[in-house]
């Protein structure tokens, strides 16, 4: 027996955090603004992050209008979409920082791949909700097809964009598929035989560079994979790289141990790093809050995934429940990359941090995600009895 009482709850905690961070970020961006440099300095971006802050919000508003198992009409529309425009890039992207992930429109530039990663989420969703629909038994035929079929939407928009290139957005790819695969209904034995043969074949993919650095180095320079094997370079030494690569790195540690404990104040900045409106602002917040103000950032993020969790947890209905582990899996990789390359315990990529980072595409997008997290606990039904 079912009961509507919950429906239409807006979750106000999951808002409180997402709007939280999001001013968090406006603020930085406010008070980064004057110490830019070049170009960057005549550009008013916390201006720029609150139209779209407001674009987002009323984004949000739209989405909650429709119940989420709309979505899963739109699956395929969708997919196709995300794939027609990252194809689209190479014959129309701009050239942005070595990467040609951008289109270039009157308003401003669009990154496709940010879309593809909401679009590949929802179609995901649909694609395993069918097939457990139609498979009541698990057995290796079960199992088989379904990661076929995960893998295979996984796989062209993956390529597309690590060819662009953009291996950071392709890692999301896989930590989105990676995270329904997970909780798909493929059996365990299945998932860990995988996990075993991809342990393997990463291994002996590291031994090979460690004992043969050149030849392994320039095999990849004629290669999309040559940006990432330089970057990889300087994180392992950036000293050696100062001069180019490296450079970024050394200067982020710098200003996250200058931060210290309670950090330099607000607007207090004396390191210029490369990108910090974006893809560094991180090393922003330490340098002016130090530790404290750092870990306040990171229990954020920890409660908007601690309570998309929880909404993915107390759904019904398997469709909702794969949206939101597949919006952890998107959200869990970039915030634990974009953290980890400013403090040197990954390489760099171009991921910006969520709701911080400067960037209209990437805002809407996780609003967007958000806004569906919503749709999805608003519309919540509970049961009398278990059983139904």
């Amino acid at each position: 027996m079912e009961n509507y009482g919950n429906d239409k709850k807006l979750d106000t905690f999951l808002l409180f955090v997402m709007v939280s961070l999001i001013a968090i970020g406006i603020t930085t961006l406010y008070v980064l603004q004057p110490h830019l440099r070049g170009d960057l300095s005549n550009i008013d971006f916390y201006i720029q992050q609150i139209t779209w802050f407001v674009i987002g919000g009323i984004g949000i508003a739209a989405i909650m209008l429709l119940d989420f198992d709309f979505y899963r009409k739109l699956a395929w529309p969708l997919y196709f979409l995300g794939v027609a425009m990252l194809a689209g890039l190479f014959v129309f992207a701009v050239e942005i920082n070595g990467s040609y992930s951008w289109y270039q429109l009157p308003v401003g530039s669009l990154q496709p791949s940010e879309f593809m990663k909401v679009f590949l989420v929802i179609t995901l969703a649909h694609v395993i909700t069918s097939h457990n629909e139609q498979w009541t038994y698990k057995n290796l035929k079960y199992d088989s097809i379904l990661l076929s079929k995960i893998l295979g939407l996984t796989i062209p928009p993956l390529v597309l964009i690590v060819m662009q290139p953009d291996l950071g957005s392709g890692m999301v790819i896989l930590s989105i598929a990676g995270f329904l695969i997970l909780i798909s209904g493929i059996r365990w034995r299945f998932i860990f035989s995988l996990i075993g043969i991809l342990a393997v074949f990463s291994g002996i993919l590291v031994v090979v560079y460690l004992m043969f650095t050149e030849q392994f180095v320039n095999f990849w320079m004629d290669t999309p994979f040559r940006h990432a094997v330089y970057r990889i370079q300087a994180w392992q030494n950036p000293h050696l790289y100062e001069d180019g690569s490296g450079m970024q790195s050394i200067r982020s540690m710098l200003a996250i141990g200058s931060g210290e404990l309670f950090g330099k104040g607000l607007g207090n900045f004396q390191l210029s790093i490369p990108e910090q409106h974006s893809d560094m602002i991180f090393t922003a917040i330490a340098e002016q809050f130090g530790f404290i103000g750092s870990s306040v950032v990171i229990i954020l993020y920890f409660l908007l995934i601690y309570r998309i969790i929880q909404i993915a947890l107390d759904c019904r209905d398997p469709f909702g429940t794969y949206l939101a582990v597949g919006f952890v899996g998107m959200f869990f990789y970039q915030i634990f990359q974009n953290i980890g390359m400013s403090v040197q315990l990954l390489p760099l990529t171009g991921l910006p941090l969520p709701f911080l980072s400067y960037g209209g595409t990437s805002l809407l997008v996780y609003m967007a995600a958000i806004g569906i997290v919503l749709n999805i606990h608003s519309r919540k039904k509970d049961y009398m009895f278990e059983t139904e």
